[in-house]
């Protein structure tokens, strides 16, 4: 005989307590059943009133009634658990990070959901189990969270669900009619809205400082690629300049040795050949005392008449020997020059040194205005030494003039040959800004240039220098023969140069009130910058003093 199949639910074996499946169920003559451990705790905080009821349907029982296991129903309930665990999908356990369930026994599973009324996390399970129960009921359900606690009021045991803006605190709707009554509130709901909106803003704003830091991020790590590059190239250039006037020491070395050793070798030669002659003149000298003597210690007076005229003669000596034999005011010249030197490179050290202190790698903006770009002014002078012949350098050399006439200069290596050009005596590393003034026809060029351009080359048409070019009816950049026309207006006559050494970028400006941009590069500069001039016929450049 088949048996018959009775369809079950398992929620219909569940303690209204504690909603899970029931342990040593016990029944109540209304009909509900329980856990035995539910019940005995609900009952026992109702000692006092000494009136026991079922939770669900409020029947009374006096006196207490005792209470017994149901088999049966026990029997049921070990079935329906085993059926369960068999068809139950895997159980989804709580991690380290996971919020427990409340309900279940022994290990736990993860907590989907939490009740504010109920103060309790469910899984998967005892939510549904607890949906089934309270489905007529409005339960608030949220995000499992271990911060059921914090979101209920100490107070008054309810849930928080008003914000005080006179405390700036969260409260519940009694503590409205107690201690904040007369207070600004709004529902937390409410509350919350415009704080996310603040909160949106912030992070809108966050966000854009964080596209602004990152692009100083990463113009600061383009900033130290160039500054390191600067350097290698700055180390490899002096390694090289200092590694030549090593053997240009040395040559001078070489030179004074071999000077020394020459005129050695050429006074000990003539001495040597002297003192061969005077050895000679010795031998026949006492050749001549031992004849002297001997005849002095004849008694043949006869024979000592005759022979005393021939053998008595008069020497005299024809030969000079110079005191000078020593080489020590040579070796004392030398150490004056050593002296010299030592004081000369200590005085440039001192200038290398500081300049070397100003270079800097810094994240700050460009500067904007013109007070902020004095904040990075420097002074220069005009290097006489590279001034080509047809111009004439005055005002303590800052200033230059085209000249017709051919100035009387000194033969230099470092001097313009062909082109009316001049360099400052000063290199510019880091940030530098200077301003110049032109006058006359205004046939003039304003560049920086490396110190090892070819000096019968023009500024603007090498890869070694950049030149802003006037020429009365248009304003020209050039650089590597490059040339692009400048639209921006000039403003005046006064032209600021501003130079960011490690972030590679070279500006001009049309100096006035304002400070008008007319060229800016961005490049990489490998060596030191020195600021250059090209002044044509009629026309004259002037360094301005910033520091008044």
């Amino acid at each position: 005989m088949a048996e018959a199949s009775i369809s079950v639910s398992p929620e219909q074996f569940c303690c209204p307590v504690c909603l899970d499946l029931l342990k040593e169920p016990v029944a109540f003559p209304c009909g509900h059943s329980y856990c035995m451990v539910c019940i005995t705790d609900c009952w026992n905080q109702d000692d006092e009133k000494g009136v026991y009821s079922c939770p669900q349907c409020r029947q009374a029982f006096t006196p207490r009634p005792v209470l017994s296991k149901n088999n049966i129903l026990a029997e049921m309930v070990e079935k329906l658990g085993k059926t369960t665990l068999q068809t139950a999908a895997p159980a989804q356990y709580a991690g380290p990070k996971d919020v427990e369930c409340s309900v279940c026994t022994g290990r736990k599973r993860k907590a989907l959901k939490s009740c504010l009324m109920c103060m309790n996390s469910y899984c998967h399970i005892h939510l549904e189990q607890h949906e089934n129960f309270f489905k007529d009921k409005k339960h608030h359900l949220m995000e499992a969270t271990e911060r059921l606690q914090q979101m209920i009021c100490k107070t008054h045991d309810r849930p928080l669900e008003v914000f005080c803006q006179t405390d700036y605190e969260c409260i519940c709707m009694m503590c409205l009619l107690d201690k904040h009554k007369n207070h600004k509130t709004r529902t937390a709901a409410a509350e919350r809205m415009d704080k996310q909106r603040q909160l949106e803003e912030e992070r809108r704003e966050c966000s854009e400082k964080i596209q602004q830091t990152e692009k100083k991020l990463q113009e600061l790590r383009k900033a130290v690629e160039s500054h390191k590059r600067s350097a290698q190239a700055a180390v490899d250039n002096i390694e090289r300049i200092f590694t030549e006037l090593i053997c240009s020491i040395e040559r001078r070395r070489s030179e004074v040795t071999q000077l020394i050793r020459a005129q050695e070798k050429a006074e000990v030669s003539e001495a040597e050949m002297l003192m061969e002659t005077l050895e000679s003149e010795i031998d026949c000298l006492r050749r001549t005392d031992a004849e002297i003597e001997q005849l002095s210690h004849t008694e043949d007076h006869i024979h000592f008449l005759q022979t005393f005229g021939l053998t008595i003669f008069f020497y005299t000596p024809n030969h000079t020997v110079s005191s000078q034999l020593s080489f020590d005011n040579i070796g004392n010249s030398v150490s004056l020059l050593k002296r010299k030197l030592e004081d000369f490179c200590k005085e440039e050290m001192k200038r290398i040194c500081a300049r070397v202190k100003y270079i800097q790698i810094t994240a700050t903006d460009n500067p904007m205005t013109r007070e902020e770009f004095l904040q990075s002014s420097c002074q220069l002078s005009l290097d006489p030494n590279t001034a080509n012949t047809h111009l004439c350098l005055s005002q303590e050399n800052t200033a230059v003039t085209y000249t017709g006439k051919e100035q009387l200069c000194f033969e230099h290596p470092d001097r313009f040959i062909v082109s009316p050009q001049v360099l400052c005596r000063e290199s510019v590393c880091g940030r530098a800004y200077w301003e110049v003034e032109w006058s006359g026809n205004c046939w003039v060029g304003i560049a920086v240039s490396y110190k090892n351009i070819d000096r019968k080359g023009e500024f603007g048409h090498n890869d070694q220098s950049w030149t802003l070019r006037n020429t009365i009816l248009d304003l020209f950049f050039t650089h590597n023969s490059v040339h692009s026309k400048i639209i921006a207006p000039l403003q005046s006559s006064r032209i600021g140069v501003y130079v960011d050494h490690s972030a590679g970028t070279l500006s001009f400006y049309s100096v006035s009130d304002t400070m008008t941009l007319l060229k800016k590069v961005k490049t990489t500069f490998t060596q030191p910058l020195y600021p250059g001039f090209m002044v044509l016929k009629g026309s004259s450049v002037k360094l301005c003093d910033l520091t008044t």
